[in-house]
């Protein structure tokens, strides 16, 4: 064995998972480029394009374990995305959505989970140091692994502090934000280790008029005198599917919702404030700068989104809307 291999497995034997689950509770498989490979197999060239230069797309994605089995929770429109995210920096996954399907299902089929997260990945690959990139070969990647609540497991509950972060959501002109691009998230990177440096759980960002954008990986509601407000899609966003499943919801539950530009001192006069995403799921919290956010704990309203979410992720409500797809 190289010396580099010898490096690598140390590596890997040292890793843990994104949730700080130690390496040996991760799964023994990923799906890579169509077939389902070892977890230490999957790997890249250093010269690949995408470690370069960010040209990559992806989507984060749940499975949730309920009373009929293991069900990816709105698969379609994820990968919905992923294409369009693709298209907009013209690269060609090599499989339709059928098949990107049925190798989520077989990825957390063949590793025996039932609740997972799940993590998509396509890139331009090895072909020279070009900025443009359309000839470089676009290869995929889909890892599914055990990911409990990102922002840890008692803050759905009890909620987590915040901060306003010094960084700047760039402007739609710049690249776009509705994108869930590779490259965009170097701006995420600088909020939430900004953010764990000054103590907080999480930052948000500003977008380029002063005015609410996001967290660092998680969109951003806040409930004032009975009304659900979030940032529009035009305030830098990605406008998230958990997001979008939260008005929803709101909607079936008769409560009013508003998508508006949202100045910084609303945080601080909201009745509530949560995040959501597809690994913050359903976050309440509880303070901003701070300064505590109504009772300083989980919310009327936040606490019925959430129930209701879990409620539809799990397959413990009716599934009208198709958005369960079983595994």
């Amino acid at each position: 064995m190289s010396a580099a291999s010898t490096l690598s497995e140390a590596r890997l034997e040292t890793t843990t998972s994104p949730a700080n689950v130690p390496l040996g509770a991760l799964p023994e498989r990923i799906w890579f480029n169509g077939r389902l490979v070892p977890w230490a197999s999957a790997t890249v060239h250093v010269m690949t394009h995408a470690l370069h230069y960010g040209s990559s797309v992806f989507e984060g994605m749940r499975c949730y374990e309920t009373p009929r089995g293991p069900a990816l929770f709105r698969a379609r429109e994820h990968l919905r995305r992923l294409r369009e995210s693709a298209r907009l920096y013209r690269m060609e996954l090599p499989l339709d959505d059928a098949a990107l399907l049925a190798a989520c299902r077989d990825v957390v089929r063949s590793n025996r989970l039932t609740d997972a997260y799940l993590r998509p990945l396509a890139w331009r690959g090895v072909g020279g140091l070009s900025l443009n990139a359309t000839r470089h070969p676009v290869e995929m990647m889909i890892a599914a692994l055990p990911w409990g609540a990102y922002l840890g497991e008692e803050s759905l509950e009890t909620g987590v502090d915040v901060g306003i972060s010094s960084w700047t959501r760039p402007a739609p002109n710049t690249i776009p934000t509705g994108a869930k691009a590779g490259g965009n998230y170097v701006s995420s990177q600088l909020i939430a280790m900004e953010a764990e440096r000054l103590g907080f759980a999480e930052g948000i960002a500003l977008d380029t008029s002063g005015t609410l954008s996001e967290g660092s990986g998680e969109n951003i509601f806040l409930v004032r005198d009975g009304v659900l407000l979030t940032p529009p899609s035009g305030s830098s966003i990605l406008a998230g599917i958990t997001r979008d499943t939260v008005l929803t919801l709101a909607r079936d539950h008769g409560i009013p919702t508003r998508e508006e530009r949202i100045p910084r001192e609303a945080l601080y006069a909201a009745d509530e404030v949560f995040f959501t995403g597809t690994a913050a799921e359903v976050t309440p919290v509880r303070a901003v700068d701070g300064l505590v956010v109504g009772s300083g704990r989980r919310g009327p309203m936040t606490t019925t989104l959430q129930r209701a979410f879990f409620a539809t992720v799990r397959g413990e409500r009716t599934d009208d809307r198709g958005w369960l797809t079983y595994v």
